[in-house]
């Protein structure tokens, strides 16, 4: 029984010899590895070559693996033939691509976006109609982008952008958060309505100092649709006021969008919501206001809307 087993062993092996050579015929025969072995011919012996084979075997395989768009064993990497110590290997490097992907991904962490527009994550000035009504402010926002630097020694003033509803106020914001960040630069956005009722709900858990914290030390922060929030005397003292005090004293660079100018800003901010006026409260907010930004008005259609 055991020499009818080891027969039927045998004529496996043999069955198997021809399609061995075929594989090893394709090797070499294989241009990548022609070339590849034609350079290293004074490091490599026909031994080394011999040995090798299963390297070359698997060069091929993940190479062609990725030209067919198939399962790889190393997604993101890219197969490649070099000689060490008279051994042939594969060794694995990022693509092209995985490269690109990385970038992107590390340049999209830079932006934090809260309760922001899903657009404003495709922003791009290349989208926006270069109107009349538009041409100033996007090439100041051009211009701080080209002359930003993160030295804390010279302090870049922000724009605070007021105008109608639906002009493309948060989407040129948008624009400037996908482009400084491509400098390494960290931004925030905030729309501010929205963040005025979590601030109010973080009172209950004791996170009101946290999330300050973050809004008010980010490098670059967007304040979106100042003014459309439920009036408020804590929220403008509390919250907007420690925010903008912390940044006029620490020059960094503050942006704003708002349906209001600075005069009717501070007429919003001068009533509370038990219809309080304390104007001299609004008046120092607002100059701080101007004091972090140049106010601009964005006219046009309304995009939202178009008639």
């Amino acid at each position: 029984m055991e020499g009818f087993k080891g027969l039927l062993n045998q004529r496996e092996a043999d069955q198997k010899i021809p399609n061995l050579k075929a594989i090893e015929e394709q090797i070499y025969s294989d241009e990548e590895v022609k070339s590849f072995l034609e350079r290293h011919k004074s490091e490599l012996d026909p031994q080394a070559v011999r040995k090798g084979t299963s390297a070359l075997l698997e060069f091929i395989m993940e190479r062609d693996a990725r030209k067919n768009q198939q399962a790889v064993k190393a997604p993101g990497l890219e197969p490649s033939l070099e000689v060490h110590n008279g051994f042939i290997l594969v060794t694995y490097s990022r693509t092209e691509e995985a490269i690109r992907e990385e970038r992107e991904r590390k340049r999209r962490r830079l932006i934090h976006s809260i309760n922001m527009p899903k657009n404003i994550a495709e922003a791009s000035f290349s989208n926006l109609s270069m109107t009349a009504e538009r041409q100033d402010v996007i090439q100041e926002l051009i211009n701080f982008i080209e002359k930003y630097t993160p030295d804390k020694n010279e302090y870049h003033k922000g724009l605070y952008l007021s105008g109608p509803f639906g002009v493309g106020k948060t989407y040129m914001m948008g624009a400037l958060a996908n482009q400084i960040s491509q400098k390494g630069v960290e931004i925030t956005l905030v729309n501010v309505p929205t963040f005025s009722f979590e601030m109010k709900q973080a009172i209950s858990t004791n996170k009101v100092e946290e999330k300050l914290l973050k809004i008010k030390e980010t490098p670059i922060l967007v304040l979106d649709d100042i003014g459309a929030e439920m009036k408020s005397a804590w929220f403008r003292d509390e919250v907007l006021m420690v925010i903008l005090q912390y940044r006029m004293l620490q020059e960094l660079p503050t942006f704003f969008t708002s349906n209001f100018d600075f005069n009717e800003l501070e007429e919003h901010f001068s009533v509370s919501g038990q219809n309080n006026e304390e104007t001299l409260k609004a008046k120092r907010l607002i100059e701080r206001i101007r004091f972090l930004a140049k106010e601009y008005f964005v006219d046009g259609i309304n995009h939202r809307n178009p008639s």
